[in-house]
């Protein structure tokens, strides 16, 4: 998959890149990237990439034309990509709009500053706006990292660990993990998770996901379907 940052601190893209597992998926061409600075695209000797607000208001706004250079020069180095715009007023980001995007190899992220930009842009050059949550940030640049990381993991780095360390995966939410040592602050590790066997540490984990899901994001509940046993589970939880 390849990915072209347009951002105006490309540092903070970077960084997060070129570490941990994101570097392994580089180094392992399951993502190729570029970051281009917004601002080498503006003629303006001081490098300007915003202005004040047509109907007044607080904040800049990113001016269209530089952000149409950046664009135009992207396009000229990819055959088919799809322009993704960080914006608060794009759509949730969820697993299910991540797997919209499994078949898509090549992407524009644009992560906006400010006010956000130009609705020109968004309306002639974006294909797709994309929010990771109901909250403002200031930029698009940790949204834009947040949707490439995990559309990387679910494309294919560490299949061995995706079922398990996703959240989402099945509908529940992830089931209670444990290591060394074995107590810890008067705790223990649940002896089910220590007998060697599998079925019934299967079965353990399946109710902790299901426990799990129940206290932290019952709403999950409603889009899975549930078997008697899970039924029955979830009623004594709601009794205590």
């Amino acid at each position: 998959m390849k990915v072209i940052f347009l951002t105006i601190f490309p540092n903070i893209i970077e960084t997060y890149l070129s570490t941990s597992m994101m570097n392994k998926a580089v180094r392992e061409n399951i993502l190729e990237y570029e970051v281009l600075n917004i601002r080498n695209f503006s003629k303006d000797k001081h490098s300007k990439v915003d202005d004040y607000v047509y109907g007044g208001g607080d904040g800049m706004l990113m001016i269209p034309n530089v952000i149409y250079e950046a664009l135009e020069y992207s396009k000229s180095k990819l055959s088919n990509p799809t322009v993704v715009y960080m914006s608060a007023k794009g759509r949730l980001l969820t697993k299910e709009l991540i797997d919209e995007y499994l078949n898509k190899e090549e992407l524009i992220i644009l992560c906006g500053r400010y006010e956000g930009v130009d609705e020109r842009i968004v309306d002639n050059y974006v294909d797709d706006e994309i929010c990771i949550g109901d909250y403002v940030i200031t930029g698009g640049e940790l949204a834009g990292l947040v949707f490439v990381d995990a559309l990387v993991r679910q494309k294919g780095l560490l299949n061995s660990t995706i079922q398990e360390s996703f959240s989402y995966e099945g509908g529940l939410l992830e089931y209670d993990q444990y290591t060394r040592p074995r107590e810890f602050l008067g705790k223990s590790v649940p002896e089910v998770l220590l007998s060697g066997n599998h079925e019934k540490i299967k079965n353990w984990r399946h109710f902790s996901s299901l426990k799990n899901t129940y206290e932290k994001r019952p709403e999950l509940l409603r889009k899975i379907k549930l078997c008697e046993k899970d039924i029955e589970f979830l009623v004594k939880l709601w009794w205590k």
